[in-house]
């Protein structure tokens, strides 16, 4: 049993040392987000609309905790630009059910967008701004 151990540790001892002198890996490159993702228009949109459709909604549905309630994009309906640089956008939104989870609500909210603008040459002076114009219950 002996001459087992001795033999095991004279073999293991290159193996330990290489261990001990291992080097970690190379960290990869840090690349922007959005380099490697497609990112769509409409992606865009629903980034810059998304924290004014959400507190309509828990408005709308008088939610306590809002951190439990969701609702889900469905699509841009309709786009209008507006002659005073500002865009009325119309899409539609589900949301679940709670009393059943397999039946969903639909809703279609129409919000106004004004792009912050501080042109003479073209007539408009605001700053950024998403407003909800309309909120609709499409089923109830």
């Amino acid at each position: 049993m002996k001459k087992i151990i001795v033999l095991l540790t004279i073999l293991l001892m290159p193996v330990t040392g290489d261990l001990v002198n291992a080097t970690p890996p190379e960290p990869k490159e840090f690349k922007p987000y959005a380099e490697d993702w497609y990112v769509s228009t409409e992606d865009i949109i629903w980034d810059i609309i998304f924290p004014a459709i959400d507190k309509r909604v828990i408005k709308e549905y008088g939610v306590k905790d809002a951190s439990s309630f969701s609702w889900e994009q469905q699509r841009i309906v309709n786009i209008v630009y507006n002659n005073n640089h500002s865009y009325d956008i119309s899409l539609r939104i589900r949301i679940p059910d709670n009393n059943n989870p397999l039946e969903h609500m639909e809703d279609l909210v129409k919000l106004r967008v004004y792009p912050s603008c501080d042109s003479p040459k073209i007539g408009c002076s605001h700053g950024f701004k998403v407003e909800v114009l309309d909120y609709e219950h499409l089923n109830k």
